[in-house]
Order: C-alpha cells, then sequence, then structure tokens
C-alpha cells in the first residue's frame, strides 16, 4: 500500500470513529433473519404455500417457524418434508424451528411419545431446522400435576432431541403464569427441566400480559436460556393481539440483550385479530419492526 492510499485509508477509519453509535446501522447487517411463525398466516400457507411464500419474502421474512406437522404423513401444508425442503431453498428461505403437536402425549406412554419424537426429528433434519419446539398444552391439561408431569416430559423429549443433533425448546403462553396457591406452572418448568437439555422460546407478549416479571427480569434468572423469541403487540384496550405499533408494548424499551438470552431466532407473530387480514398485517408488522426495531437485534 503506497502512502496515498494509507492516508486516505486513515482519514476514512478516523472520520468513522467520530461518528455516533446509531450510524452504524448504516454499515452493520443485523445479525440475525427476520422471522416470521407461519402460525400467523396457516390458512394463507395451506391454500397457496408457495405463493404465501413469495409473498412473505418480498416483505422481508427470510426465515420461518413452521405450524400443523402432520407426524403420520411426514408433511408441512400438504407436502413432503424433502419437497417443503425444496420450496424453501429454490425462494431462499430457511425454516429454523417448529411447533410440533407435543400436548397429546402428555399422558400417553413413553413408548409413544419416543416414536412421535423420533417423526419430528426426521422432518426437522430434513427442513435443516435447527429446535423443534414444544408451543401448547390444552385447557384442561393445566394442572400443577401436569406440569411436573410436563416437565419430565420435556426432559425425555430434549434428551431425544439432542442425540439426534438439534436442540429442544418450549414455548410460553399466559396459563403457565397463573398463581395456584403461589406456584406456577412456569416456575415448575424452569426448575425442573435440565437446561442443557430444554431451552425456552419466550413469547413478549404473553409475558407482558401476564408475568409478574419482565422479560429482561426472566433471562436475568436464566441467562443463555432464551434461544427464541416471539414478537407481537397487545391491544391497548382489549390486550387481544394486535400489529406491531398498534398496541401497548413498547419494544425500544424491553426488548433483552439478545446477547445474554442467548438469542439465535427471532419470530414475529400475530395469529389473529387482524385489522385487514393476515397477510396485510404481516406486511405491516415487518414493515414496522424493520423501521424501528430491527436495529437492537
Amino acid at each position: 500500500m503506497n502512502r496515498k492510499s494509507f492516508l486516505g485509508k486513515t482519514a476514512i477509519l478516523g472520520a468513522t470513529a467520530l461518528l455516533p453509535l446509531s450510524s452504524f446501522s448504516m454499515f452493520a447487517k443485523s445479525k440475525y433473519k427476520m422471522g416470521l411463525q407461519l402460525y400467523s398466516i396457516n390458512e394463507d400457507m395451506i391454500k397457496d404455500t408457495i405463493g404465501t411464500l413469495k409473498a412473505l419474502k418480498a416483505m422481508g421474512y427470510e426465515d420461518f417457524e413452521t405450524f400443523g406437522f402432520d407426524s403420520e404423513k411426514g408433511t408441512y401444508y400438504g407436502f413432503k418434508a424433502s419437497e417443503f425442503k425444496k420450496i424453501l431453498e429454490d425462494l431462499q428461505l430457511t425454516a429454523s424451528s417448529g411447533h410440533y403437536g407435543f400436548s397429546t402425549y402428555l399422558d400417553k406412554p413413553n413408548d409413544d411419545l419416543h416414536r412421535f419424537v423420533d417423526q419430528c426429528i426426521k422432518g426437522a433434519l430434513t427442513l435443516n431446522m435447527k429446535y423443534i419446539t414444544w408451543p401448547w398444552i390444552a385447557p384442561e391439561q393445566r394442572t400443577i400435576d401436569n406440569f411436573k408431569l410436563m416437565s419430565t416430559k420435556l426432559n425425555i423429549i430434549g434428551e431425544q432431541v439432542s442425540k439426534a443433533g438439534l436442540g429442544f425448546a418450549y414455548h410460553n403462553h399466559d396459563f403457565e403464569f397463573i398463581d395456584h396457591d403461589g406456584v406456577n406452572g412456569y416456575d415448575i418448568i424452569l426448575s425442573e427441566t435440565d437446561a442443557s437439555l430444554v431451552k425456552l422460546q419466550m413469547d413478549m407478549y404473553w409475558v407482558m400480559h401476564s408475568s409478574k416479571l419482565s422479560p429482561k427480569e426472566l433471562i436475568a434468572k436464566q441467562p443463555g436460556r432464551y434461544v427464541m423469541w416471539h414478537i407481537k403487540d397487545m391491544d391497548k384496550v382489549t390486550r387481544d393481539y394486535t400489529e406491531l405499533g398498534k398496541g401497548s408494548i413498547n419494544y425500544a424499551e424491553i426488548l433483552p440483550d439478545p446477547i445474554e438470552s442467548g438469542l439465535k431466532f427471532y419470530y414475529l407473530e400475530q395469529g389473529g385479530n387482524f385489522k385487514i387480514d393476515a397477510m396485510k398485517s404481516a406486511a405491516d408488522n415487518a414493515g414496522y419492526f424493520k423501521k424501528h426495531l430491527q436495529q437492537y437485534l
């Protein structure tokens, strides 16, 4: 490098050092792909999978979390796992996690559960997923005894999934935070599952809706365990879902430190109460997130 070239590069570096931190957003690319939980637009995915994925890509989504895996057929949205993988690859998209229907196996023999988990693993590996996620239990299952039983099942699944080279996580709603004589389901899950086998997917809407602790406070209690986030807003009056920026959750204030969280992937989600329809809400959420929140990730 000659002296003139060296001085020119030095001047650029010096000027860059004087810029405010916010200016670096012009130079730095987000570490994370913008993700969407496909439950948000499930009907559209079923009606026109390829057309819907193309539209979502145009909105800026790059990564997805699947919903509705058919374990008997090995299909996602009616496509064999290998076919759905090809669709994603052709569109240069990824699916890093999936929500799988574990709740029906809560009170079934472990052999039945093992077979179901094996089917989920095969589907997830075909799609090059990184995580398999337990998303929900039915209302009649939400007892303290069942939270303890579920914690045992979570550890069993986590071990099986880990041996397959995948991660396993639990996704919260509101019911885990309901007190039963001073105890709640989420505390049981946190204390009775192996943190090395069972990671956590934090739904920030439900944390803000029902938990006594904020997302930051929850993560401070178990740093590194919250490997995935769900991000959606809360209607100011009804407390139902709403589009980002129209509700009561100020994500610029409540978003935790992704490094402390252990964050690997995040997914925008709405799941209902759309102003117009699901796809318009997906577009509005993407636009708001890119403009106001992506800088934090």
